[in-house]
Parts: structure tokens; C-alpha cells; sequence
């Protein structure tokens, strides 16, 4: 179950409620579920509740209790809490993610691809006059704004902060992207010969090397024989595994936040995060057979959550206009 899946689960839940007269309110548009800020507040939580008290003549709380007893009955929801303030904390199952990792599999590089902007025409330009990271920032949104399904419209001019020199003569094409991608649009790039380091200080190393990982991970899965085709049930239960799932779930939505902001760093923070996670996730969750051990579901569905992750950090990275090599 994606965000934007969940998030029409909790708008279908309210509009449930109000037709069996349980909340007296209009039901909204849209319904946002966002990660929560700290570990211990479930998968995705969501402000609805808060959003809809005033309408309802009741506090958050009573809304959110409302809501969370008919959301809990929902599939693909382990788990829903009301917190104080009226906030829903939702987890979801262990079958959803497992949804998560077969869409993204399914759907290589189209995961991520969605409507959210097909009624918000929009064509962006360098606003004149322009230097190389205005029209790279622009030439981004723009292929942000087709993969949130935004068609072509009346163009929209775009300024960002130049850097002092052209970075790609320091650092070549994928560092100079990254180095002119990365901040945001109001603050002046600073390209430095780092962002060529292989280390692991080096954001932009950290990505890419993250995805030639999980490349090398089912290369060494398909050595060792453990056999990943038409894996079901994928028993996915330990923190780093939930971290990281989430992540790639939130993917669709960080690539339209990002089109709709006209914000590529929000993608490229986003990437970091997920391959930090996959990095901490390969560390604490073995994915291959050790020794005389035999291979396993676990890690047959570890091995799919690795290859569901090189697929969105190589998704994300095209996006970027940046390669994402299968070896390092």
C-alpha cells in the first residue's frame, strides 16, 4: 500500500463515516498521510481528524476515535492509534508491504509515475537571463512534472542561485548534476572536488553505491540459489525492513511533491535517505545464506526488497538526469 493509496483508503473511510451518519462534516478533496517525525507513532499518520473537528462541532480526539475504529477493519492495516492531539498513527501489515515490493518489481521504472498533476498544465523555463543551473533545475522539474502526469502547458518561468563557475569542468556531468540538484533552488551551489570521493561522507557516493549493492546482492542471491520469482507472503517484520519500505512506498509521492514544488532537492534528500536506509537494512538483515545454511523465504523476500530499492534509487536518479551504475 502506497501513500497515495493510503490516502484514499482514509478519505474512503471518512466518507463511509459520514454516510452512516457518524460525523456531520463535507467530506474533503484530498487527505494527506505523511511518515511520522520519530520511531514509535506507526507507519504513516495522518491530521485529518484535526482537519474536519471544527466542521464536526467535536474535538480531533473524538473525530480521530471515529475514524480509527472503521480503519482499522481496513486490509492491508495491522494497527491504528489516536494519539492526543487527534493525530491517526496507522501501521500497516506485513502483506501490504509485501504489495509495495511486487508493484515496485512489476512496475521498474514506471513505479513512481502517477496523475496527481494531469490538472495543473505546466511547462518550466529558465527565467532569463539563465546560467547552466537554472536550466538544469528546469530541464528536471519538467521531467518531474510528466512523471506526475502534468501535461505540457503555458511555460512557467523558474530562477535559481548560480554557481560561481560551471561545476561539470571541476567534477564531470552525474557530480555536477548532483552538486547543482541537491540545495535548494534560493541557495548558491558549492561544488567541491568532495563530491568525487568515494567515501562515504560523499552524499551522492552513498546513493549510487547503495544501488550497485543491491545489484550485486542478486547476483550473489542467484549464486547461491536462492530463488526470489513469485515470492508471496514476503515476512517483512524488523525495523530496518519496515524503514526502508516505507521509503520506497513514499517514492510516488515525494516525485509529485517534488513536480508540484517545482523542488528536484526533494527528491535527491529522499534518495539519500533511502540508501541510508538500505545500507543500515543490509547491516542488520542478512540476505543470503551463510555457510552450510540453506536459503529461506526470509531470504528470498529480502533479496526482492533489495531489488525493489535498486529499482527506485536507479528511478530516482534517471530522474535526476544522473547514471546509476550497476558496478562501482
Amino acid at each position: 500500500m502506497t501513500p497515495s493509496e493510503l490516502s484514499w483508503t482514509v478519505l474512503s473511510t471518512v466518507r463511509r463515516a459520514v454516510g452512516a451518519g457518524e460525523l456531520q462534516v463535507t467530506v474533503p478533496d484530498r487527505v494527506v498521510v505523511q511518515r511520522p517525525p520519530r520511531p514509535g507513532c506507526g507507519d504513516y499518520a495522518t491530521n485529518v481528524a484535526l482537519q474536519l473537528a471544527g466542521q464536526a462541532g467535536r474535538s480531533a480526539f473524538d473525530v480521530a476515535r471515529v475514524l480509527a475504529v472503521r480503519l482499522a477493519k481496513e486490509p492491508g492495516i495491522a494497527q491504528v492509534e489516536v494519539a492526543e492531539a487527534g493525530f491517526l498513527n496507522i501501521t500497516l501489515s506485513a502483506r501490504a508491504y509485501a504489495d509495495v515490493v511486487r508493484q515496485v518489481i512489476e512496475q521498474g521504472a514506471d513505479y513512481g509515475r502517477g496523475d496527481g498533476l494531469a490538472d495543473e498544465p505546466a511547462t518550466v523555463v529558465p527565467e532569463p537571463p539563465h546560467g547552466v543551473r537554472a536550466a538544469t533545475v528546469a530541464e528536471v522539474v519538467n521531467r518531474l512534472l510528466a512523471a506526475a502526469g502534468a501535461p505540457a502547458g503555458p511555460p512557467e518561468r523558474l530562477s535559481a542561485a548560480e554557481p560561481a563557475e560551471d561545476p561539470e569542468k571541476l567534477l564531470g556531468r552525474d557530480a555536477a548534476r548532483w552538486a547543482l540538484l541537491r540545495p535548494p533552488a534560493e541557495d548558491t551551489p558549492r561544488p567541491t572536488a568532495a563530491l568525487l570521493a568515494q567515501r562515504e561522507a560523499n552524499p551522492l557516493f552513498r546513493v549510487r553505491y547503495a544501488r550497485s549493492r543491491t545489484r550485486a546482492l542478486l547476483r550473489n542471491a542467484h549464486d547461491l540459489g536462492v530463488r526470489v520469482d513469485g515470492a508471496a507472503g514476503d515476512p517483512y517484520r524488523h525495523p530496518a525492513e519496515t524503514e526502508l519500505l516505507g521509503l520506497i512506498a513514499d517514492f510516488p509521492r515525494v516525485v509529485e511533491t517534488a513536480a508540484r514544488r517545482r523542488a528536484p532537492d526533494r527528491l535527491a534528500r529522499h534518495l539519500e535517505r533511502l540508501a541510508d536506509a538500505y545500507l543500515r537494512f543490509q547491516d542488520e538483515c542478512p540476505a543470503l545464506p551463510k555457510g552450510d545454511e540453506k536459503p529461506s523465504a526470509v531470504h528470498a523476500a529480502r533479496v526482492r526488497l533489495a531489488d525493489a530499492t535498486g529499482i527506485v534509487l536507479a528511478d530516482g536518479l534517471h530522474l535526476l538526469g544522473i547514471s546509476a551504475p550497476d558496478h562501482l
